[in-house]
């Protein structure tokens, strides 16, 4: 959610119990802003928080111009000291995903560590077992980028792709209708797409200014989304069952809109089982 909102936003996702105290808030309002101009952002969204069993991770995301290509996660442990966050890979993904399982300490540093034995026969020094060994703010950059790949949700319309295939605000967005914001078909990831290719027929009533992301009622499992309306059934929330924390509002007929995240860092694998 966008920092200069973040005060209104944060009581219109409050339905679910979690968010920020009140020192918290205020120390985000000054080093947002402050973390915009240090990083020469065109603007900053705070993303979420990550809870540790001996303290907790605030992220804030920078963006550039182009809103999807050029974003830099910043992770801070009190509201105010903010660190870069590496790109995610293939490669950290994948260590990432067998040596760390636990629930996430609250130290950058910590280092998590697996044994995998080696296809291949024992070496000359009689080993079999190779260490993979990951610290914390690599788990960290991994997953805020799943969360950020799976989850993110925008409503159709908020952002528009130029010829050029930069990626900006929609300035003349109003935002959805009543009626639109009750259909998932409304709102899409805002990721790269992964599901391109589209039959003749719904190519037909697309407009590709706008509609370039997936949909996420394609999503799979179906009913990964909840959707409903609160606050006097003026504002749309849609929640995760996926990546239970993330919280997503729309407020019909107007451009505001954001999500944010406050879990502990784990997908809920059991979901399809749960349906």
């Amino acid at each position: 959610m966008d920092s200069n909102s973040l005060y209104y936003s944060l009581e219109l996702v409050a339905g679910t119990g979690s968010t920020l105290s009140v020192e918290q808030r205020a120390a985000l309002q000054t080093s947002l802003v402050m973390l915009k101009k240090n990083y020469k952002f065109h603007r900053v969204l705070f993303w979420g928080k990550i809870l540790g069993l001996n303290s907790d991770y605030f992220i804030a995301q920078g963006r550039g111009e182009d809103e999807m290509q050029d974003k830099k996660n910043l992770y801070s442990l009190n509201c105010m000291d903010w660190s870069l966050l590496p790109p995610a890979t293939d490669s950290m993904i994948q260590d990432v995903s067998k040596a760390a399982k636990s629930r996430f300490i609250g130290d950058p540093s910590y280092v998590y560590e697996y044994h995998e034995k080696k296809p291949e026969q024992e070496d000359e020094a009689g080993e079999n077992e190779a260490a993979i060994k990951v610290i914390e703010e690599i788990r960290l950059a991994v997953t805020v980028h799943l969360i950020e790949e799976e989850a993110s949700v925008v409503p159709r319309g908020a952002f528009v792709k130029s010829p050029l295939g930069v990626v900006q605000i929609n300035r003349s967005f109003g935002g959805l209708s009543q009626s639109e914001a009750r259909k998932l078909d409304s709102f899409f990831h805002f990721s790269k797409a992964k599901n391109p290719e589209k039959s003749i027929l719904e190519i037909g009533d697309l407009n590709p200014a706008i509609d370039f992301l997936d949909v996420l009622s394609d999503d799979i499992p179906k009913g990964s989304w909840s959707l409903q309306f609160e606050c006097a059934s003026s504002v749309c929330v849609l929640r995760s069952l996926l990546w239970l924390g993330l919280t997503f509002y729309h407020v019909p007929m107007t451009p505001q809109h954001g999500y944010i995240y406050i879990g502990d860092g784990a997908k809920n694998l059991d979901l399809p089982f749960m349906l």
